[in-house]
């Protein structure tokens, strides 16, 4: 059976209409539309004999065996945000298909080739991201704090997990899923616009950034908004306001695609007959280069400091999350790179701003490599995402080159 990339684009497009609606891709993990998808996925693989495993984390496991127990490992994610894209972790999934059942179809591999996909990327309904990735890589910890997330609904991660066969103290039991693995390759829509604005179909994605993520707290003085003059007020908003216009400037100094995102700000009282006695906000930080990381993050905490001294108010920080950045394998860059010149013609070396399960793979020690596929206007998690039919059928090509020369070394 050879190739056929153009099946890859027809079955997203069916998926799409299996588990989508008029507001875009529904296919949030742990619920019943997720599990429709990855029940359509297993009839996909049908006859291609790989076996189908699902692990303690819930990660969906199809294993064609090969000559040698050490495994090419190739997938992504089926979930989705809510009213998310057609392709942002469908695509991983669909080309990793087509190109086992080309490998099925051409005889017994040197190797044994497993496609996963991965529980839980998008962490949309509990907020904990790279769920079954992490447990996998052995990264997945403070089990504690898992018991206590909380959907919108109130129910509990665990008793969601329950609900799916998963058991949260077993899911780090998913580590052996790794054991032998030689390889891990993932193909990505961008979810940016450096390809788009480059006229490049496809790219080799370097590594992910490391990210820095905090709350930040700012704390004035609740007083009257008629009767408080302007140079006698302690507003915790203005400290916030100014610490947001100095990211702009923190990135562009740290330059190498630097972020910095204050992604949300909570005022109290919150009401507009009051100043503000407390700004609680949300700083998202991200770099491929762990020492700029780190003095990114050092200099947005002095100028919190300085602009809280401004304006006499009083700043704290609590650290919510952080990731350093994640180097791919230089070999397997090699190897993609090769494989979409040999495709496109041309290739792109880029980082990837988004965390994705390649960035968990990588930390257990697998080699691991991305390729990245232009996304039209750098759109992702929404309905207009897009990518040129052309440009898929490209993707999965160069996905199968670079498989065929991991099996090959």
């Amino acid at each position: 059976m050879p190739l056929d990339p153009a099946r890859t684009v027809a079955e997203l497009k069916e998926l799409r209409e299996l588990t989508g609606d008029d507001n875009g891709a529904q296919r949030v993990a742990w619920t019943d539309t997720w599990e429709r998808a990855r029940a359509w996925l297993r009839g996909k693989v049908a006859g291609t004999a790989a076996r189908e495993e699902i692990d303690e984390a819930g990660n969906q496991w199809f294993t064609l065996d090969g000559d040698s127990d050490r495994a090419l490992l190739l997938g992504g994610h089926i979930d989705s945000v809510p009213n998310g894209g057609w392709l942002d972790g469908s695509l991983n999934v669909m080309a990793a298909v087509e190109v086992l059942r080309r490998i099925a179809a051409d005889g017994r591999p040197p190797l044994t080739v497993r496609v996963v996909n991965w529980a839980d990327e998008e962490g949309a309904r509990f907020g904990r991201s790279l769920f079954g990735s992490s447990a996998a890589s052995g990264s997945m910890a403070d089990q504690q704090e898992l018991r206590q997330r909380r959907d919108a609904n109130g129910i509990a991660l665990p008793d969601a997990l329950a609900e799916h066969g998963v058991d949260l103290d077993e899911a780090p039991a998913a580590r052996a899923q790794l054991e032998g693995a030689t390889a891990y390759l993932e193909l990505h829509i961008e979810q940016g616009p450096v390809l788009e604005s480059l006229g490049l179909p496809l790219g080799v994605v370097l590594g992910t950034f490391g990210v820095e993520r905090h709350q930040i707290t700012f704390t004035g003085q609740a007083a009257h908004a008629g009767s408080t003059p302007m140079d006698k007020r302690r507003d915790a908003l203005a400290g916030a306001a100014k610490l947001e216009l100095e990211l702009r400037e923190i990135a562009k100094r740290a330059g190498g695609g630097a972020v910095c995102t204050m992604g949300g700000v909570v005022t109290k009282p919150g009401i507009v007959t009051s100043v503000v006695e407390t700004a609680e906000c949300l700083l998202d930080q991200r770099h491929l280069d762990a020492d700029r990381l780190a003095g990114m993050l050092s200099e947005a905490e002095a100028a919190s400091r300085r602009f809280a001294a401004e304006e006499d108010i009083d700043v704290a920080w609590e650290r919510i999350w952080n990731i350093r950045p994640i180097l791919f394998d230089d070999a397997l860059i090699e190897l993609a790179d090769e494989s979409i010149r040999e495709v496109a013609g041309v290739s792109h070396r880029l980082p990837s701003g988004p965390l994705h399960d390649a960035a968990e793979v990588a930390r257990a020690g697998v080699p691991t490599v991305m390729i990245f596929v232009q996304s039209l206007r750098g759109l992702s998690h929404t309905k207009l995402e897009d990518t040129k039919e052309e440009h898929l059928t490209m993707s999965v090509e160069a996905l199968d080159r670079l498989a065929s020369k991991v099996l090959a070394r």
